[in-house]
Parts: structure tokens; sequence; C-alpha cells
């Protein structure tokens, strides 16, 4: 096997904030490429997390450890173990590899990822929410203008300026659906009611996602969560399918992201424990090219919600793969027909 990757920017459309970061132009991540000795590629990505002490530096550092004649598109879960040996947590360097690793063993195969995993995958029935970044009400208004075609919103709360945001954008889109993110912003429980009883007033708030920080109290989170008039989403709380008897507790339902799973596989398994413990399932990104975005849209079957907006909020996407028109999901005119169903753009 070899093995290739790179750092690559991402430049966004717009500044980007939520609750706990400052603006920022430039979203780094990490692309990779694994192909065998029969001409078989497999692609991937990894979007690190810095709220998880990740960087591009820190998935350069593990890719630089990672023997490459010890993976193969015939074994991802083996690689995955041995990737496992190579360092502890490095989720997000994880993700990558695994996402190579399930493009080229479903290229192998040739089917598409969603065939391969056994999921399919429903032309015009997902729909992804459009993110609206923490920023000035003036620029708020002006983004939710230029996203009216997307049917559903997502808004970034958790700052000083909640109620002046949210009015920003209802004086541009009065009726349309939206999903709150705080980003763990509100840091009691107290507080976390009074914002989700004033959102419930909206009329058209479809759930809170991480209104309070993961570290929080479990006693506090299930107080809130038997209060709430919203429905309340885990996003850093959910990582991985371990998580789930505590998720289930304390939430309605759960975000999971590949870069916090490790990939496809690891975001198959949290997908499926989250359903079987009866919480609603939402599939959400970073800011990433459509190598990422479109391995998450082949888990689209297993969701009740999507996310997966990243590459559309960026200028500079270096591949082709799923489409998403009017914010509807499509593989319809992607460039490949097995695999992640990606292609660099020529």
């Amino acid at each position: 096997m070899q093995l290739k990757y790179w750092r690559y920017d991402l430049q966004l459309t717009h500044t980007w904030a939520i609750s706990r970061s400052t603006g920022t132009n430039i979203f780094k991540v990490v692309l990779l490429q694994l192909a065998d000795d029969n001409g078989t590629i497999g692609l991937g990505e990894s979007a690190p997390i810095a709220r998880y002490n990740e960087s591009v530096d820190t998935v350069m550092e593990f890719c630089g450890k990672v023997d490459a004649n010890k993976l193969s598109f015939d074994d991802v879960p083996g690689s995955m173990n041995y990737l496992d040996t190579v360092a502890p947590g490095n989720m997000a360097a994880k993700c990558a590899f695994n996402i190579a690793l399930v493009d080229g063993a479903a290229r192998k195969a040739g089917q598409a990822v969603y065939d391969y995993l056994g999921l399919g995958f429903t032309e015009k029935h997902h729909v992804t929410s459009f993110t609206i970044g923490i920023d000035k009400p003036d620029i708020i208004r002006q983004k939710v203008i230029a996203a009216e075609r997307y049917p559903v919103l997502k808004l970034k709360l958790g700052g000083p300026d909640d109620k002046l945001n949210l009015g920003a954008l209802r004086e541009a889109a009065p009726k349309k659906a939206v999903r709150v993110d705080a980003n763990e912003g509100w840091t009691t429980k107290e507080k976390a009611l009074e914002m989700i009883e004033w959102l419930a007033k909206d009329g058209h708030i479809q759930f809170v996602e991480q209104p309070m920080p993961a570290a929080t109290d479990p006693k506090h989170l299930i107080w809130l969560k038997e209060r709430s008039p919203l429905p309340l989403f885990g996003d850093e709380s959910y990582h991985s399918a371990k998580d789930v008897a505590h998720c289930a507790e304390c939430y309605h339902g759960v975000n999971v992201k590949l870069s916090k799973t490790g990939g496809i596989s690891g975001g198959y398994e949290a997908l499926q424990a989250a359903r079987k413990a009866g919480l609603k399932t939402m599939i959400g990104c970073m800011i990433e090219t459509s190598v990422l975005i479109s391995a998450a849209a082949h888990l689209a079957e297993l969701c009740n919600h999507l996310d997966v907006d990243g590459n559309i909020l960026i200028t500079n996407d270096a591949y082709l793969g799923v489409t998403s028109e009017k914010g509807i999901l499509s593989f319809a005119d992607a460039p490949e027909k097995t695999g992640l169903r990606v292609r660099a753009r020529s």
C-alpha cells in the first residue's frame, strides 16, 4: 500500500465563529490517499477539532508514524486495529484513514459505500441544514438572505448577542425552520432553560444542540431534559457508541461527526447504537471538502436530520462528490459510481 497525505487550507466564504472561538476565514484539513498494488485508490480527509486537542500538526505527525504496508482494503477492521496501536486517540487522523480504507474496499467490491454498508441512498429525501455562524446582526441578516434557497438553517448561539442574532435571522426569514447550536455556550442549567424557553416561543425552532458543556454533571443535564420545551441533541457529549447510555439519559438525540468517531465505520456504529437506544440521530460535519461530506452522506439513511454543509461554506473545494442543491443531498451527478463516489476536480 502506498500512502500520500498533505495539508490543505479551506477558504471560507464568510468569517466563521462559534461560542468558543473567534472568527476565522481559513479552516485547515489534511487530505490523504491510499493506493494498493492493483491500482485501487481510497481517498480520506481529516478535519481536526481543536476542542479535542487535535490539529493538522497532530494529524500529520500521526500519518508519519503509520506503516502503510499494514493497511489493507481487504481488511478494514484489522487495519483500524493496527492504527489503534500507532497512538491512542487521534480520532480525526484515524477518520482520514478509515474513510480511505472504506472507499477502497467499496471500489474493489464495485459498489457505492452506501450499498457496501447495506444502507442504500434515497434520492430527493435527505435535506441538510445550512449553518449561520455567530456574527454581527447585520451580517447574519445578509447571510440568511444569501441562503434563501436552503429550506433549513442552523444558527450558532451561545454568545452575548443571542437574541439580537436570532432577531436578525427572523427579519430575513420569518418562518423558516431553524436548528440552534449553542456549542456548550450556556454554562448553568437555569440559563440554558431560560434560553430554550425563549427559543420555543419562536415556533419554528426544531431542536437545540449541546446547550451546556459536555462535562456538566449529568444530574443537571437530566434536569434540563425533563423541563425543556424543545428536543435537545448532544454533540460534544457524543463521540462514539460508548457514550450512548449517557446521552440516552441526558438528551433526546445525538449529532455524530466522522471526525469524532474515527471515520465511517465508527460513525455507522455510533448511529446504529443511538437508534437502538431510542435517540434521534443527526450526522454533522466540520468545515470540510466533498471527501468528508460525501463520506457522511453515505450514512444518511441512518439519520433523522442532516447537517453536512461544510463543503458549501467554502470557495475552494478540491473535489466533486455529493451535491446539495436547495439543501437536498444527491449522488445523481456524482463523478464516480463506486466507493465514496468522489473525484478530484480537474
